[in-house]
């Protein structure tokens, strides 16, 4: 009650803020109206409405039409967005994620947003042919990068090995994973190709370009993309196919009671 008995004292004194007289006068409450609006309200629900009130002010869609002091209070940066051979000038918010901008502003959804905490992968894209998170990528650092997603990796209707391999070789299941896989994977191929050194390999004076990856070293550079369906196999194998022309298909067996008892004890 002493909280109720105060806000309803603070309504008769007409004793608000200059803050707060601002989001009463943007509402149309004035004088009398406004004391007796306040009193049928808690100061729970009047803070409630008035988050409600400037939510949907401040992230409207289009920042057009925010009011200029809002607009600055965004910290909107211009920036050219260079994406599958396309340019994309945007004016955005500087805290805007790369994902969010695709998405969002270009509306690429191919890109998918699964933890949003660079921990699955979903969201891998590449940037000057480098495979990248784009959930933790600032859109406003990409200005004149080539950007590729993955509906930027066919060519004229022809599906990129890569994604013919996936389908080939079901390399996804529900499929939320695998434009991120995709992309992954398509870098990977470069990484390669440049002689870009990983966790596994063992001697880092001779490496030299044009690596044949082992199915360990595969997987070892492939395990920032997270498959919860467990496609890993199908996956690995759709890359040795495009990597090293190995299209041999996988037979699987159970493991019989003495392996899983070996793998127990290991």
């Amino acid at each position: 009650m002493k909280d109720l008995d105060k806000w309803n004292a603070k309504v008769e004194a007409d004793n608000f803020t200059d803050d707060e007289k601002k989001v009463f006068d943007e509402m149309g409450l004035k004088g009398s109206s406004r004391r007796t609006f306040l009193k049928q309200v808690s100061v729970a629900s009047m803070s409630l409405w008035a988050t409600s009130y400037f939510t949907n002010d401040l992230f409207a869609s289009n920042m057009e039409d925010l009011p200029e002091e809002v607009r600055v209070l965004l910290n909107e940066v211009k920036v050219n967005l260079r994406v599958n051979d396309m340019s994309k000038p945007l004016n955005i918010d500087s805290r805007m994620s790369l994902l969010d901008a695709l998405r969002e502003r270009l509306a690429l959804t191919g890109t998918k947003k699964g933890c949003d905490h660079g921990q699955c992968g979903a969201c891998t894209v590449m940037i000057d042919g480098k495979r990248k998170l784009s959930c933790l990528t600032l859109a406003a650092t990409c200005d004149e990068k080539e950007i590729t997603t993955v509906e930027g990796l066919a060519n004229d209707g022809k599906l990129h090995p890569m994604q013919e391999a996936f389908v080939k070789h079901d390399g996804y299941q529900c499929g939320y994973c695998t434009p991120g896989q995709v992309c992954s994977s398509v870098a990977l191929l470069e990484e390669a190709k440049n002689g870009e050194a990983s966790y596994l390999t063992e001697d880092l004076k001779t490496i030299k370009k044009d690596l044949k990856l082992s199915e360990a070293e595969i997987r070892e550079r492939m395990s920032g993309n997270i498959c919860r369906c467990g496609a890993y196999n199908n996956i690995v194998q759709a890359f040795k196919e495009v990597h090293s022309g190995d299209s041999e298909m996988p037979t699987w067996e159970f493991a019989t009671q003495e392996q899983m008892e070996n793998a127990k004890n290991a």
